[in-house]
């Protein structure tokens, strides 16, 4: 989402960190490349003339200008700007009075049916019983998906009548079916338009007065851009939103709604979407989407995130047979599948600091699941007794797997090389243990850490290149 932008701030303070000395002209020319930067990434005028401002004042401090590292003085004071204009501290969803009403409101096409299907996917995995409730009358395809949705999650939904035309009845109608309903949290999809129109704002009043929610959340799309700031100015003060959810943020747009809505709206950014599954609806962090502005990384949100769709025990369990020497195409299959668990790897490795200077040296087809399926096919192709024992796999057997598995010949060679090269250096005591030190494993006299404690030295892979077979 950043991409643009952050190679723009990168470069800036590349050039920053390598002065000896910061003096007036440094700091002008710096603040109008980010300036420049920041326009150019959609966020509106008057919000990156007011951000510039603010960060100006500090960096033309005497002891910014007097101190050992000027250069890092400066990103320090622009990356915590950055994060108070993307709202400071983390905001939670108020959920302390159930049973808790949330609208949800935005432009036709941001995704709000969607957002709505993963906050309550969401909210049930944190321990909540949600509820949703169908409220735009527009498109029956609306409704048709939330019912869809929430059978996915086993959620339950009220759907009104297809010849029902009065969305606040709707929303009277579906108060009655809650309570007959265990729940602590309901959530009203609404209907939106391609742009706002007095009809639409009428009818979200009409609502919002009547189901006086708790939480009113506009839904935006990311790449809504110069117009992200009159959508936000609009809905608040129609209706008084309480939060923001911001979808699309794994695309390929230049992200100044994020920058601009919050500042304008003065409402914190609560969650944001990064892809279609519905577990893919995570806290929105300011100080962490700061990191990744800057190309800091954000392990911290990897760490939760692969710490949710990972079973610690296999994974532990894994380690200790990759530690032991053990490791077979059983092995293989397993940390193929926990791979395939965490959904985009692209996106995910986009978490970790520098991983946005090196992407572009990375083909797309090394994130490519259809890659994957290739090397899992190959497997699947041996027979129990090859995979126990990769070593029989002679040229007959090779062929045979080739064939089986739909493959060429030289990638069933590759994977097989690469795989005894891995094999090799795990029964390598030494060098078994410097991985292990690397990845994060054995602390405190070798009992294997937690999982926090393993992706805590993912960082140590890059001098694993070349070490395991291609996925």
């Amino acid at each position: 989402m950043f991409s643009s932008l952050s190679d723009s701030l990168d470069k800036t303070f590349r050039n920053l960190r390598g002065l000896g000395k910061i003096s007036d002209k440094n700091i002008a020319d710096a603040l109008r490349d980010i300036r420049l930067a920041l326009l150019e990434a959609d966020v509106e005028f008057s919000v990156a003339k007011d951000f510039i401002a603010r960060v100006k004042d500090k960096a033309m401090g005497i002891d910014v200008l007097k101190s050992i590292k000027p250069g890092e003085q400066i990103v320090k004071i622009f990356h915590d700007e950055l994060a108070g204009l993307l709202g400071g501290d983390q905001e939670p969803l108020n959920l302390e009075e159930p049973p808790t009403r949330i609208l949800l409101c935005g432009l036709n096409g941001a995704g709000k049916t969607t957002t709505a299907g993963k906050l309550a996917n969401r909210l049930k995995k944190a321990g909540s019983k949600p509820l949703l409730v169908a409220c735009d009358l527009y498109r029956p395809a609306a409704i048709e998906q939330l019912a869809t949705l929430a059978k996915q999650i086993d959620v339950p939904v009220y759907t009104p009548d297809a010849s029902e035309t009065d969305v606040v009845k709707v929303a009277g109608d579906a108060l009655k079916w809650a309570e007959t309903q265990n729940h602590t949290v309901i959530i009203f999809d609404t209907a939106g338009r391609q742009e706002l129109d007095e009809r639409l704002i009428a009818e979200l009043k009409r609502l919002h007065t009547f189901l006086n929610p708790k939480e009113t959340l506009l839904v935006a799309d990311a790449a809504t851009g110069q117009q992200a700031v009159s959508v936000a100015r609009h809905f608040d003060e129609a209706v008084g939103i309480t939060g923001i959810i911001l979808t699309k943020l794994d695309g390929d747009a230049r992200g100044g709604a994020a920058l601009s809505m919050r500042s304008v709206t003065g409402k914190p950014i609560k969650f944001a979407g990064e892809g279609e599954k519905l577990d893919q609806l995570f806290e929105f962090h300011p100080g962490r989407m700061a990191d990744r502005i800057l190309g800091m990384g954000d392990i911290v949100t990897m760490v939760e995130q692969v710490a949710s769709k990972l079973d610690e025990k296999d994974a532990m369990k894994s380690m200790a047979r990759l530690a032991e020497g053990k490791f077979d195409f059983y092995d293989f299959l397993d940390q193929m599948k926990m791979i395939q668990k965490l959904g985009d790897l692209k996106g995910l490795m986009g978490l970790m600091p520098g991983f946005n200077k090196i992407k572009k040296q990375i083909p797309d087809s090394a994130f490519d699941p259809k890659r994957m399926k290739r090397t899992e096919a190959i497997v699947l192709s041996m027979t129990p007794d090859e995979r126990r024992r990769p070593e029989i796999i002679k040229a007959s057997r090779r062929d045979r797997i080739a064939k089986g598995s739909g493959t060429r010949l030289v990638e069933v060679n590759q994977l097989l090389k690469q795989f005894g090269e891995m094999r090799k250096m795990m029964r390598s005591p030494n060098k078994m243990k410097n991985m292990m030190q690397q990845m994060g494993g054995m602390p405190g006299g070798g009992n294997l850490g937690g999982l926090s404690d393993l992706m805590k030295g993912m960082k140590g892979l890059k001098n694993m290149k070349g070490k395991f077979p291609p996925f």
